[in-house]
């Protein structure tokens, strides 16, 4: 049986008539009647999340798992301030996040009713759109409602996706749940063609620009995409570089350019500057690389984007090509003429293979724990990285083109990896495995709670007593509140909070010790999930990683 409430009815309604399954909901009182017919629907998933913080991350991992949108669902008042780290995450993430939060009667607004603030908009910019629902009187309003819903998930996956949110206004009496079927709906089919431009123009400016880059940011995996590129390397020597979180691996590809850029000498860089620069996707992780294209300006810089929006971020751009990436680096592959390989493609190839990985000789670290997990990993494998130290170390290493990266770079708070990850792990069938810091980590406890039906995540704890990366930013590391305040420095261990949440325990302060716990630690027979705590001193780890990128600059001059 189903609430009488009819906004709710097509809200819930639509969202089944779009295909969307995955539903999380956060425990109130004013949301009641949304969580009755949500869960009284067979057709639904539903997740039970308290914490809307979490709740909101839960969904945006899901997403990643699914790549289809997620609903999330909270009850009045502060509750949905929540899930605003969450929002803003989806939104320069372009993830399709569903926002329904129940509200009080507007008449209430600003009057001290309990649990009320004005919630009409709350995340302002951060959503692609925000609708007001009606409560519904009469067949102009249920109109209203259905088009302004429809008009919401509409928005949500058009152009780029991002987040909407559905704002659900309910009057008292709430718990009348006498309603047995959910309404027939309008469901209004967007048509969204295939965008595209004239090539011809591009590829004349292709041909006289023979230095060329094409940087690749945050993304899903396309085999499509992947090939296609490999073709525009193979045939013109263009220069391809790519992060872990690219999901775009391939031996003619560059990767670890952040270290070549910081071994080049200041007077070399000029050389390794582009004619012509290409970038799609999302985020870049290194900030040497932006510094680099700052200073070091290409003749023209071409941005492919769905969105139309303008993202300058090497304050360069020429060229803004609203068009799918795919289809027009293909054309271009196609049309442009065959030319022998290029001297500018060697000349950073060339550079990047004198870069050595940390060997296995140096000492017991976080960047060595990395290198063992990493050498450990199955093909094929799920992997997912936090932010600040975990997702840079493991860019000192080559990864298995097989295996899948994740990694919330959208506003790269630490806040967001544990809940994500766990939202990922609740709808994916195999192992997912996490780096994460020890900031990170105990920042994120909460999501922990009440996961003990997800046996599946196995989470490698690099625990070096705080927050390691603020002791090698240039002038911080001098700083007196460093040790207390900026890096937060502790003696806590995750042992008791696993423990408490049900979740297996394994640590290691020493490296045989920690390759003896990675086949117990990677057992998928395992029944439930695994923590596996690597201590580490700060002070050798600082040490060790200045030590490796003075070595790599002494190997490139």
């Amino acid at each position: 049986m189903f609430s009488t409430k009819k906004n709710i009815l097509q809200t819930v309604a639509l969202l089944k008539a779009y295909g969307i399954k995955q539903i999380v909901l956060s425990p109130g009182s004013r949301n009641a009647p949304l969580m009755q017919t949500f869960t009284q629907e067979p057709y639904f998933n539903c997740h039970i999340i308290v914490d809307e913080r979490n709740a909101a991350f839960y969904a945006l991992g899901i997403i990643q798992a699914t790549l289809e949108p997620v609903a999330i669902c909270c009850t009045s008042g502060s509750a949905l301030l929540n899930y605003a780290p969450a929002v803003s995450e989806a939104y320069y993430q372009q993830l399709p996040l569903i926002v329904i939060s129940a509200d009080r009667s507007p008449e209430w607004i600003g009057q001290m009713d309990g649990q009320t603030l004005p919630q009409p908009g709350v995340f302002g910019s951060l959503v692609k759109k925000a609708v007001n629902l009606p409560e519904i009187k009469n067949e102009t309003d249920e109109w209203y409602c259905n088009r302004l819903i429809n008009e919401a998930l509409i928005t949500c996956t058009s152009n780029a996706p991002g987040p909407v949110q559905i704002n659900i206004p309910l009057g008292e009496p709430l718990f009348d749940y006498s309603e047995k079927n959910l309404p027939e709906v309008r469901k209004i089919h967007p048509s969204r063609p295939l965008k595209t431009v004239k090539i011809k123009p591009f590829i004349e400016k292709w041909n006289a620009l023979p230095k060329r880059i094409i940087l690749i940011g945050q993304m899903f995996y396309s085999q499509e995409l992947l090939k296609t590129l490999e073709t525009l390397t193979d045939k013109y020597g263009c220069v391809i570089l790519t992060e872990h979180i690219s999901n775009c691996t391939s031996s003619d590809f560059i990767s670890n350019f952040d270290t070549l850029l910081y071994s080049l000498p200041e007077e070399a860089k000029e050389t390794y500057r582009p004619d012509l620069l290409i970038t799609l996707g999302g985020h870049i992780i290194s900030k040497r690389l932006k510094h680099f294209f700052r200073q070091f300006k290409p003749k023209e810089h071409w941005l492919l984007t769905e969105s139309g929006e303008i993202t300058d971020l090497f304050q360069s751009l020429t060229d803004l090509i609203e068009a799918d990436s795919i289809t027009f680096l293909s054309e271009l592959a196609q049309s442009s003429y065959e030319t022998e390989s290029s001297n500018f493609y060697h000349l950073w190839k060339d550079s990047t293979n004198r870069i050595e990985e940390p060997s296995d000789d140096i000492p017991y670290t976080d960047i060595w724990a990395t290198k063992q997990f990493l050498k450990t990993l199955p093909p094929n494998s799920v992997l997912h990285l936090a932010n600040s130290s975990a997702v840079r170390n493991a860019q000192l290493f080559q990864i298995d083109k097989s295996i899948r990266i994740y990694s919330n770079r959208g506003v790269n708070g630490i806040e967001s990896t544990l809940p994500s990850v766990i939202g990922f792990a609740s709808v994916h069938p195999d192992p997912v495995y996490l780096i994460i810091g020890d900031l990170s980590f105990f920042y994120g406890l909460n999501a922990l709670w009440n996961i003990k039906h997800i046996h599946n995540l196995r989470i490698l704890l690099v625990n070096n007593g705080g927050g390691g990366i603020f002791h090698l930013l240039p002038g911080l590391n001098k700083s007196a509140s460093l040790n207390e305040y900026v890096a937060a420095e502790h003696s806590t261990n995750a042992k008791d909070w696993a423990v408490a949440a049900g979740i297996g325990y394994l640590s290691a302060k020493g490296k045989e010790e920690l390759k003896s716990q990675f086949s117990s630690f990677m057992a998928e027979s395992s029944k439930q999930s695994i923590i596996l705590e690597v201590i580490v001193d700060m002070e050798t780890c600082k040490k060790t990683f200045q030590e490796y990128f003075h070595n790599q600059k002494q190997r490139i001059n």
